[in-house]
């Protein structure tokens, strides 16, 4: 058959061809084997033809999207089977067409009958399909084999080598029979670790070659399946004088038939390693441009050529060391776990690389309407970055779904206990940011904090004549943020590696300073240098700890002092530089508890555990709240304006014990002497569902001094509910360390070691030196409901 492109298909179907038809063994193994789940299921057939599997599936009881690429097979399918029930016929390319149509909550059953030899890149299409399995789901897979097939029919088959391929990886693979057909029954994950393979030993003293890493214009990267049982990218060694970009042109057109400019051929790094004890020289050649068929030239050596996904390439089994190398240096995190290798990053730049599948134009177009439609983006300039920067080029481990999700920040790298220290934040958060900053075109922009997406949104929005300088004290973000601007940047940012908290080099500060900064990690204090180099009249938005809870707050620079314009609820990872900072813990009663003193010494703790272990006095506040009550300016109100305050935190792996706090919660508090008072929120009507639930502000006291501590929280939420909860903001001025009392406006003062903040709430008077908290959040219903939840 042989057929190779869309058309050819076309036409078969039209002029009355078909496939064998589906047997009775296949239609009792199908029975059998995957039947439809008790509370009804969901198939998708894949390459349906003229839809005979589809009709069958129906009549089992699945609800069926049965696709095919050809427009004659889909219309042949509804004259066939014009009753055919709990069926949708659609048309889709399911290697190169966006699967919009597809059902996006997945599928129990997924097959593909007489289909896998004549996918081209039939393992990024398997995996994309087991991502869409529901757990429990099945792949299908009924195929010819080579070995009862005649040779020259041997492109409808598959030979034994590759169906062991195809079922590795899965948790579960049977393989069955079906009147000669091998029918392939997978279930579980198709997620093979990548790793890096060798080949045999080499007779040289070394080796020295070129790798061409090449991309297509969905931005998938070519790698073939060796006759080694292995992954490679197209690479040979340096013949005589040739350079190594000239190597990997002339290797990419021997394996490959595509053919590439030496201009559009950059070196990008070169690594050293070794093979068996052979020192191993490899050049990294990004190429940007080629043209020509893909076909097999070397047919002795490749058993074929694929296109895969970039998210995919960290499941899919062994890749020659080299290839493996070669492409976490050109997307660095892409494939985890790989052994160390020296890499000498050049010099030399090279154009942005285009292509994108038109699933991310798709998805991102969905994320900017979501984003715009919060109002998170009210500016065109923000609108129109969010509607082409492509983020998933800045996170390619991820698959689009999730890094086009707007409300998800996607983590790119952690520490060592697992825990975020970098990440690409939530679409909706940075949009919020940067309109905050107040931009216009042709300005210079200083980034505290790299990863590559948010300034390239901000450089987008800066325009032609704008700039971005980004920096990072990670050695690792900064070269994968320089990578991924490389890749798909605007050539308006610069990174730089550094403790950001510094701010930017001098030779890269702009004269007069920059004209707006945003800082991207959590910080818990602000540092004189984002306001010494930022121009007068400047913006700066930052994230703002204050006792450990946060709001990204946008300042704008008046002289020395910087002045709040607006709060947004936020979250991010923590300060690793110097300005980073251990929160000082006082555990209680053998860690159930603990006292959290988020800013400033903690203070006495004597007699606690004895008072805890005493009577529990309660008062309610009278504050009743519903669903979603927005209580976040409460929280903050308070702890800006309690002295004593610190968090009593219930530890997660402990009871909630004698106070009744949620575990893995946390409760504002105050302290007195041997006594303790603290917020929480307890639920007094139920209601039928969770929307129609009616919780209260309650304080729970221990100690001698219990009941007046209690009190003051009492007042407290009674004060913020009077003058507050309408929704005004505190005014907040930020002055250098060391300004002194009378300098200051009136307020409650926060010291931390580097400035002075002062909070202007309504009805408070007067200049009162304390510590400050906030607790924050919307009301979203009780995760506990047998139990009383902290704040």
């Amino acid at each position: 058959m042989g057929y190779a492109v869309r058309e050819e298909w076309q036409q078969h179907y039209a002029d009355g061809k078909g496939f064998r038809p589906l047997g009775d063994a296949e239609r009792v193994l199908l029975a059998e084997r995957v039947p439809v789940p008790e509370a009804g299921g969901r198939a998708l057939d894949v390459g349906s033809g003229t839809g005979e599997l589809a009709a069958y599936l129906g009549a089992l009881g699945y609800a069926v999207d049965a696709v095919d690429f050809a427009g004659s097979a889909i219309e042949r399918s509804r004259q066939e089977h014009p009753d055919a029930r709990g069926v949708r016929w659609m048309r889709l390319d399911i290697e190169h067409d966006d699967p919009a149509g597809l059902n996006p909550d997945g599928y129990d059953l997924i097959t593909l009958r007489l289909v896998v030899p004549f996918l081209k890149d039939r393992s990024r299409v398997l995996h994309g399909l087991g991502e869409r399995l529901r757990p429990g789901g099945a792949l299908v897979i009924t195929t010819p084999t080579a070995e009862l097939t005649a040779k020259e029919r041997r492109d409808i088959a598959l030979d034994e080598g590759e169906i062991l391929q195809i079922a590795g990886g899965w948790k579960e693979s049977a393989r069955l029979d079906a009147d000669g057909l091998a029918v392939l029954v997978l279930r579980g994950s198709c997620h093979t670790d990548t790793t890096a393979a060798e080949k045999r030993p080499t007779t040289s003293h070394a080796l020295t070659g070129a790798v061409a890493v090449v991309t297509d214009l969905s931005g998938r990267v070519l790698l073939g399946r060796s006759t080694r049982g292995m992954w490679e990218l197209p690479a040979g060694k340096t013949s005589g004088s040739e350079d190594f970009a000239a190597a990997a042109v002339r290797e990419l057109f021997e394996e490959t038939g595509l053919t590439a400019a030496a201009s559009d051929a950059h070196v990008v790094t070169m690594l050293v390693d070794d093979s068996h004890g052979m020192p191993r020289l490899t050049a990294v050649v990004r190429i940007t441009a080629f043209t020509g068929t893909l076909t097999n030239p070397e047919e002795r050596l490749f058993e074929r050529w694929e296109w895969h996904d970039l998210h995919a390439l960290a499941c899919v089994g062994p890749v020659f060391a080299p290839a493996a190398q070669s492409l976490e240096a050109i997307w660095p995190g892409i494939i985890p776990g790989l052994p160390a290798v020296h890499s000498y990053p050049l010099a030399a730049i090279h154009p942005p690389v285009p292509g994108e599948p038109a699933e991310a134009v798709r998805l991102r177009e969905q994320m900017a309407d979501a984003v715009i439609a919060g109002g998170w983006a009210p500016s065109e300039a923000v609108q129109e970055a969010l509607r082409t920067v492509p983020r998933h080029r800045f996170a390619p481990e991820m698959n689009l779904r999730t890094a086009y999700d707007d409300d998800l920040a996607v983590v790119t790298r952690r520490d060592e206990m697992g825990r975020a220290i970098s990440s690409v934040s939530a679409a909706w958060l940075q949009a919020d940011m940067i309109e905050s900053l107040r931009l216009v075109p042709g300005a210079r922009v200083y980034e505290a904090g790299s990863g590559g997406y948010n300034a390239e949104l901000i450089a987008h929005v800066v325009g032609p004549a704008g700039s971005v300088v980004t920096g990072d004290i990670d050695p690792y973000v900064v070269h994968r943020t320089q990578r991924f601007i490389a890749e798909a940047g605007s050539g308006r940012v610069t990174a730089f590696q550094g403790d950001a908290a510094f701010g930017a080099p001098a030779n890269l500060v702009p004269r007069g300073g920059f004209d707006a900064s945003v800082i991207t990690y959590n910080v818990w204090d602000i540092s004189a240098a984002w306001r010494e180099q930022l121009a007068e009249g400047g913006h700066l938005v930052l994230p703002l700890e204050m006792h450990g809870y946060t709001r990204a707050i946008s300042f704008q620079r008046r002289g020395d002092v910087l002045h709040a314009r607006k709060f947004t609820y936020c979250g991010f990872v923590r300060d690793q530089g110097q300005h980073g900072r251990t929160v000082p813990v006082v555990g209680l009663l053998d860690g159930e508890l603990q006292l959290r003193f988020e800013d400033g010494l903690p203070l006495p703790a004597e007699g606690l555990e004895e008072a805890l272990r005493g009577p529990r006095h309660e008062v309610a506040t009278g504050l009743i709240m519903g669903f979603q009550f927005d209580f976040s300016s409460l929280q903050l109100y308070a702890a800006t304006t309690l002295p004593g305050f610190c968090r009593l935190a219930a530890h997660a792996d402990k009871g909630s014990g004698v106070t009744l706090i949620a575990k893995g919660s946390d409760a504002p508090a105050v302290l007195g002497d041997r006594s303790i008072a603290y917020l929480v929120h307890v639920q007094i009507h139920h209601g039928d569902t969770v929307q129609e639930g009616e919780w209260e502000f309650v304080v729970h006291a221990f100690g001698e001094q219990g009941p007046q501590l209690a009190q003051q929280l009492v007042d407290t939420v009674r004060a913020w509910e009077r003058d507050v909860r309408a929704g005004a903001e505190p005014a907040l001025s930020v002055h250098p360390a060391g300004t002194p009392d009378h300098r200051l406006p009136p307020g409650d003062v926060l010291d931390k070691p580097l400035c002075r903040l002062v909070f202007q709430w309504p009805g408070r008077d007067g200049l009162l030196r304390a510590p400050v908290s906030e607790v924050e959040g919307v009301m979203s219903g009780p995760d506990a409901p047998a139990t009383v939840e902290s704040l």
